[in-house]
């Protein structure tokens, strides 16, 4: 625990600060209620991680793994060096302010340093300051790469906006020196379980629409071929007795008929929870929608088959 609690360093589409009520009405009170190992295959932000972290001092070890290289250096240099990093971000920060009201240099800077980003040649510390300055300076710290790993996202049209924290950005990397930091497929996530365990899972969304796909996280797209993969391995979770939960997007929102998760997911609990979409240049389809919450064990233990 820290004087004060680590929260998300990052802005994230698809954060899941605002399904916290729900994840929690749905963890396994016999599994929290003793030491366990929380596990998270697709960090993003983190929102969950924090939240558990600061709210279940019994989690005798935490694991966080994502198959973006960028974003894990940027947890490890939270975690190793935070200091340096502050440095750099603090230099960042007095260098974008001093250019408002000027908006042709202000969009100069972030370019120049969105290109020397996409570079990936400087050192760990640096990279990991570029990595949240062009988070939080982007248009809606959306995070998103084309087939050659290229971030492309343009400016935000933010005035003055928070680049450096610092008091988070300690809080976070002393909450980080418990928690096991990966960089690689979900799968190999199983290796760090043990007897009880509790997996949460926040795969890249299948998009509602063609418009409406934010999930070109990495240069490999994660497709239904993937999807499916990911419900095979939970499947797997569940054979080996291991608590998991899942978000993902309810298409049965935009298509009635859309059946693709109520049939991936048929074996287990599903639940359609409240959710915002927050991302969208048209700030008329912004707005409340519903999202899936998976699980495989409800809080009293008992299967329950999704109807």
């Amino acid at each position: 625990m820290t004087e004060k609690s680590a929260k998300p360093f990052l802005k994230w589409a698809g954060g899941k600060t605002q399904l916290i009520s729900d994840i929690e009405k749905s963890l396994s009170k016999e599994l929290i209620n003793s030491k366990f190992t929380y596990i998270e295959p697709f960090v993003g932000s983190g929102a969950i991680l924090f939240w558990m972290l600061n709210n279940f001092p019994k989690i005798e070890k935490a694991v966080i793994n994502d198959i973006n290289e960028d974003l894990i250096n940027t947890y490890k240099s939270i975690a190793s060096n935070p200091k340096e990093l502050i440095s750099n971000l603090e230099i960042l920060q007095n260098e974008f302010h001093d250019l408002e009201g000027n908006e042709d240099n202000k969009k100069l800077y972030y370019y120049q340093k969105r290109d020397l980003y996409n570079t990936r040649k400087i050192e760990q510390s640096g990279q990991a300051a570029l990595f949240i300055f062009i988070n939080r300076t982007c248009f809606n710290g959306l995070y998103r790469v084309n087939s050659k790993n290229l971030y492309n996202v343009p400016m935000g049209g933010y005035k003055k906006p928070t680049i450096c924290d610092k008091e988070n950005i300690l809080a976070v990397s002393e909450a980080l020196q418990k928690v096991e930091i990966l960089c690689g497929d979900f799968e190999n996530t199983i290796n760090s379980a043990n007897k009880k365990s509790l997996f949460y899972f926040d795969p890249p969304y299948k998009p509602l629409s063609e418009t409406s796909s934010f999930n070109t996280y990495t240069k490999d797209s994660f497709d239904d071929a993937e999807q499916i993969r990911l419900k095979d391995f939970c499947t797997k979770l569940d054979i080996l007795n291991y608590n998991w939960i899942l978000s993902n997007s309810d298409l049965r929102g935009k298509n009635e008929n859309d059946n693709f998760f109520d049939d991936l997911y048929s074996d287990f609990l599903i639940t359609r929870v409240d959710a915002k979409r927050s991302i969208n240049a048209n700030p008329d389809k912004r707005g409340s929608i519903k999202e899936l919450l998976i699980t495989n064990k409800t809080n009293n233990q008992e299967y329950v088959r999704a109807i």
